[in-house]
C-alpha cells in the first residue's frame, strides 16, 4: 500500500464521521476536505498563540478579537498596540482580497492546495524572521496575510461548521441545537482550536515561538500534500473522486 493510499485510508473515515454519506452514497459529500480543515483550525490556534503571546497581544487569525483589541487600544489600553492591530487587519484583508480574486478564475476547491501552499511559504517566512530576531511587524504581516488567504478559500468552500478560525457560532449551535452530525463537527472544531492554542502556547512559553511556527509549517505542508498527491493520482482515473470538486466555484 502506498503512502498516498494510507493517507486516504485515514482521511476518508474521518471525513465520513464528520459528514456521514447519504444512504447508498459511496463517500462523504465533501471528500477528504473536512479533516484537512480541522488541521487548519488547529494551525489557527497555534499562530494566534504566537501572535498574542509573542508579538504584543495581537491576533493574526481571529479578526473578531483583533477588532476588539483595536478598540481597547484606541481607548488607551497601553498593553495593546493600535498600529499592530491595524497592521494585522490590513494584511488579513489583503490576503483575503488576493485569494478572492484568484478563486473566481479557478474555483475554491481547485485553489485550496495552491493557496494553502502559499500560506505555508508565508508562515515559513515568519519563522525565518523570528529565528533571526526580527521585530514583530514583519512577522505579524506575514502571518495575517497567510490567514487571510486561508479564510478566503475556506469561506468559499462553504463546508458547514468548519470555518477554521471562528467558534462562536459552533458553540452557539452546540448549546441551542439538538445533538446530531453537525454537533460532532462543531465539537471537533472547538476542540481543534483549543488544542492548537494549547500546543502553540506551550511552545511559545517553553522553547520559543520558532518551534510553534515550525509546527505550523509542518502541518500546513502536510495539508497541501494530502490534497495534491491524491488529486494528481485522480487525474489518471485511479483515485481522487469526491474531493470537493463539486463545490461551488
Amino acid at each position: 500500500m502506498t503512502s498516498t493510499a494510507r493517507r486516504r485510508g485515514i482521511l476518508r473515515p474521518l471525513a465520513a464521521l464528520l459528514f456521514p454519506p447519504e444512504p447508498g452514497g459511496p463517500q462523504s459529500p465533501h471528500g477528504v476536505l473536512p479533516p484537512l480543515l480541522i488541521v487548519l483550525t488547529f494551525v489557527s490556534g497555534v499562530v494566534d498563540a504566537v501572535s498574542y503571546l509573542g508579538l504584543g497581544h495581537v491576533f493574526v487569525a481571529n479578526m473578531t478579537g483583533n477588532v476588539v483589541f483595536l478598540g481597547f487600544a484606541i481607548a488607551g489600553d497601553r498593553s495593546l498596540s493600535a498600529p499592530d492591530s491595524l497592521l494585522a487587519l490590513g494584511a488579513f484583508l489583503a490576503g483575503a482580497l488576493a485569494a478572492g480574486r484568484l478563486r473566481r478564475a479557478d474555483g475554491a476547491a481547485v485553489m485550496f492546495a495552491p493557496l494553502v501552499a502559499l500560506q505555508t511559504v508565508l508562515v515559513g517566512g515568519a519563522l525565518a524572521l523570528t529565528a533571526i530576531g526580527s521585530g514583530p511587524p514583519g512577522v505579524i504581516a506575514l502571518l495575517a496575510l497567510g490567514m487571510g488567504l486561508q479564510n478566503a478559500v475556506v469561506h468559499r468552500l462553504t463546508v458547514p461548521d468548519l470555518t477554521t478560525t471562528v467558534v462562536t457560532r459552533a458553540l452557539t449551535g452546540l448549546a441551542a441545537d439538538p445533538w446530531g452530525p453537525a454537533s460532532l463537527r462543531r465539537l471537533v472544531t472547538v476542540a481543534a482550536l483549543l488544542l492548537g492554542a494549547l500546543a502553540g502556547g506551550l511552545l511559545v512559553l517553553g522553547p520559543g515561538p520558532v518551534w510553534a511556527l515550525a509546527l505550523a509549517v509542518v502541518l500546513l505542508a502536510s495539508v497541501v500534500l494530502a490534497r495534491v498527491l491524491p488529486a494528481r493520482r485522480g487525474a489518471d482515473g485511479a483515485d481522487g473522486a469526491g474531493d470537493g470538486r463539486r463545490l461551488p466555484s
